[in-house]
């Protein structure tokens, strides 16, 4: 019964070559998920922006719809400006991950209904020009459209079309999000 009770004693808490163990496994691990969770969190991302922009394309078009005006969607600036078609935003971005703009027209002039940030690590490609959507039907201007969206930096662990999604918007000025890369240059 003595023993035991000294046995217990001894093996109350962890010696410093246990503790340094289990410290170099769980170092070891999260050194191996690091990637995968980069990367899963890159994929969110990109899901999210892809949301994010045929949303703003939907309400461009039904504000086009109710208000019985033009709707404007644009990239903007730091500032929200809009920006001229390859201008760019800043640190040399030229694509719609600067973030964009709703503007409707009144009284000839330009208001503000909503704004989405910029999203450096998520790049949008496609047409450089403004969207324009166009009461009574809330129909686009000009011809179908599309948008790349992709991580800008790839990665071994980011390649293929599981990381893209694409945007393609009609000419009635509906938006749909598909799985892939789309060749977004027009």
């Amino acid at each position: 019964m003595k023993w035991d009770a000294v046995c217990l004693w001894r093996r109350r808490g962890l010696t410093l070559i246990e503790t340094l163990v289990v410290v170099t496994l769980l170092a070891v691990i999260a050194v191996m998920a690091t990637p995968s969770f980069v990367a899963w969190h890159l994929r969110d991302q990109v899901d999210a922006r892809a949301k994010a922009l045929a949303s703003t394309l939907a309400y461009a078009r039904s504000e086009a719809l109710r208000r019985g005006t033009r709707v404007t969607v644009c990239r903007i600036d730091a500032a929200r400006r809009c920006l001229a078609a390859g201008q760019a935003c800043g640190e040399g971005v030229t694509d719609w991950s600067c973030g964009w703009a709703v503007l409707a027209e009144r009284g000839g002039a330009l208001s503000l209904l909503r704004a989405h940030p910029q999203l450096a690590a998520v790049s949008i490609t496609g047409t450089q020009t403004n969207l324009t959507f166009t009461p009574p039907a809330g129909q686009l201007i000009g011809t179908f459209r599309s948008f790349d969206i992709a991580p800008r930096v790839l990665s071994k662990a980011t390649q293929g079309d599981k990381w893209r999604r694409c945007i393609r918007i009609a000419a009635g000025g509906r938006a749909r999000i598909v799985e892939g890369a789309c060749g977004a240059t027009s």
